[in-house]
């Protein structure tokens, strides 16, 4: 079960009808060239690797947009964890209408479910904590919302998805407000308490314990650690409390997230899940019928 909203429908068609438009697989000469008319034929989507599907519902989009007629069957359920050599979807129909779609589904097909195996493999890593693996804005411009929910399907939550669906000052923000001398965290956050919905919790960047005294003086509601090790990670959390939500996010690994986890920080942001999560393996195979 995905956690969250499902892909809005006109999301889905907007984001495909961009790509098939950009890939002109309206005017596919190869495939015109190359076939019989009304030649027919069936394929099958094959996870060439072991990982975590997602993105099915744009993938049938796409392979249907240009022949309402094409089927696309779904053979695995979204989020769901795939061996190597598994055919997770099948489609059939004109065969100039699959090919013409074929690239613009897998882009998306292999992309979405990559970023869903790079999440699980963070969120089986902390799996015994209570630490929760959160996303980033560091998203493919345009196409966040689809991004996001590959996320989800790995397992993860999402942090703010735009500007304005939360308040976290970071360190431009910071620096942009010195007037004379350094700024005081705590002040800063008296501020910006005074112009912010209430609604809206107030995160705040620190880098050190100087800055998470201040910020806690000041009301903040939540505490970023930026770029941390372990060692002041619970250094910060002996000054916090408990007084405030904690949010560790930086240099964060498969090989280090475990032990951050376990120093007891509530959330673990990591940008690679959208901006550097590599494409699962995924082929399409076609048959005449």
């Amino acid at each position: 079960m995905i956690q969250g909203a499902p892909l809005p429908p006109h999301v889905i068609d907007e984001a495909v009808l961009a790509a098939l438009e950009e890939d002109a697989a309206h005017n596919d000469v190869t495939t015109a060239a190359v076939l019989a008319p009304g030649q027919w034929g069936r394929g099958a989507f094959i996870a060439k690797t072991a990982g975590v599907i997602a993105g099915l519902p744009v993938a049938a989009a796409a392979m249907t947009a240009l022949d309402e007629d094409v089927s696309f069957d779904t053979l695995v359920a979204e989020g769901h964890q795939v061996i190597a050599g598994t055919t997770i979807a099948e489609v059939e129909g004109q065969l100039a209408a699959i090919l013409a779609c074929e690239r613009v589904a897998l882009n998306f097909l292999q992309r979405l479910s990559g970023i869903a195996t790079l999440t699980r493999d963070f969120v089986d890593a902390v799996q015994d904590t209570n630490a929760v693996i959160l996303d980033t804005r560091k998203t493919t411009p345009g196409l966040r919302v689809l991004e996001r929910y590959a996320v989800r399907a790995g397992g993860g939550r999402n942090h703010r998805f735009a500007l304005a669906d939360g308040i976290l000052i970071k360190d431009n923000h910071i620096e942009a407000s010195k007037q004379d001398g350094t700024p005081h965290l705590g002040d800063i956050v008296r501020q910006v308490r005074k112009s912010a919905p209430h609604t809206l919790r107030i995160e705040i960047e620190c880098t050190d314990d100087e800055q998470v005294a201040q910020a806690l003086e000041g009301g903040a509601d939540v505490i970023l650690l930026d770029n941390m090790d372990v060692e002041a990670i619970r250094a910060a959390l002996r000054v916090i409390d408990g007084r405030a939500q904690v949010e560790a996010s930086g240099g964060i690994t498969l090989a280090n997230v475990a032990e951050i986890a376990r120093t007891g920080v509530d959330f673990i942001s990591i940008g690679r899940l959208t901006h550097s999560a590599p494409a699962l393996d995924i082929s399409l195979d076609i048959s005449t019928v």
